[in-house]
């Protein structure tokens, strides 16, 4: 079900526009339809009233919690289930953000990240990459909406366009509280500056060297650091809003002091800020987490040359949910862990109807 799909069964149901704005805000806010002075029971015309319990449903149906992963920095990994029984995940992020899965697997093959070793099974419809939002506010509030969970938004594009299109005129989310992630597609950088909504940017860098970046991103576009980091510039100075660059740091891979040489001359003057996060690890994968020490001595560097930077974790580290592992373990891909998640539900959204107490999930 894609959002124009939701829309044409509203106007099926004789809803005009106030009506389907009400509706749509309704679902993307998490909150019941009778909030307000102006009743539904009174407001809506009789087949859209009589259609509304089924549409919900079918709305719930979207996408479900199957397991959460509570970790100890405040982040919580869901395992969602979509209607055809395929498996993504999102991840609550501490102080209010969501980050959501655009397609299910991914085409890119990043050596260094799970999702990326099943390849691209589907693609997640606008309406689904919505209800995970949806989800997600249901458990907690939800003010930014980051697209950098499963899959690569560039390869999913108009799916992802009209669902941060319809976050922001509905789901109250500003548009440089969407961010738009890629491994540096030329289609996002052609598309984002066309849209209405012009969302920021984070941009997968991880090394200044074109042939590691080839091998550590087998089938991303072959695009030269220099370029990539041209055209975000581009985007960054068109929309006022700072590329976020994404380096995961791999221990004797893309952590030397040659990277650093060359980082700082690439981004230095840049509208931009540089987000070191050490490996998440994965048992097998070959890769390393660096120490401690050295990834705060790369981010002290930068800092140094006047460049915007911070170390980051990856939301998860203690339940071992890096992108890819909660869905890899729930398919027997990759051993369980005795800190995995516990099952969890959501209270399924009444549109007709406050719930005099509301359901309070548990983790």
């Amino acid at each position: 079900m894609q959002i124009q799909d939701i829309r044409q069964r509203l106007r099926a149901l004789a809803a005009r526009p106030v009506h389907e704005d009400r509706i749509l805000r309704a679902w993307l806010q998490a909150r019941p339809l009778d909030q307000g002075r102006r009743q539904a029971e009174h407001f809506f015309p009789l087949p859209l009233r009589e259609g509304l319990p089924a549409l919900s449903a079918d709305l719930d149906g979207l996408a479900r919690v199957n397991s959460v992963h509570p970790g100890s920095d405040g982040s919580a990994r869901l395992l969602v289930e979509l209607s055809d029984g395929q498996t993504v995940e999102s991840v609550l992020l501490p102080r209010g953000g969501v980050c959501v899965s655009t397609q299910v697997g991914c085409a890119v093959g990043c050596q260094f990240c799970m999702t990326g070793q099943s390849g691209l099974l589907r693609q997640i419809s606008s309406a689904e990459i919505v209800a995970q939002v949806v989800l997600a506010r249901r458990l907690r509030p939800v003010k930014k909406v980051v697209f950098m969970g499963m899959g690569e938004p560039s390869h999913n594009l108009d799916n992802v366009l009209e669902a941060i299109e319809l976050l922001a005129s509905h789901g109250a989310i500003g548009h440089k509280s969407l961010v738009f992630s890629t491994v540096g597609d030329p289609r996002a950088f052609e598309r984002l500056p066309q849209g209405r909504v012009k969302p920021a940017l984070a941009v997968s860098l991880h090394t200044t060297d074109a042939a590691l970046r080839a091998r550590l991103l087998p089938r991303a576009h072959r695009i030269s650091p220099v370029e990539l980091v041209e055209r975000a510039e581009a985007y960054a100075r068109a929309t006022g809003y700072p590329i976020q660059y994404q380096w995961t740091l791999l221990e004797g891979i893309n952590d030397s002091d040659e990277e650093l040489e060359r980082l700082v001359p690439l981004l230095k003057g840049k509208l931009a800020m540089m987000n070191f996060i050490p490996f998440n690890s994965v048992e097998g994968s070959g890769f390393n987490r660096p120490s401690e020490q050295r990834a705060w001595e790369m981010t002290q560097h930068l800092r140094r040359h006047g460049i915007i930077a911070c170390l980051r974790d990856s939301a998860g580290q203690d339940v071992d949910g890096g992108c890819g592992q909660l869905r890899a373990r729930a398919l027997g891909q990759q051993p369980d862990q005795e800190t995995a998640g516990k099952p969890m539900t959501e209270a399924p959204l009444n549109f007709m109807k406050r719930e005099k107490t509301p359901a309070t999930p548990t983790c």
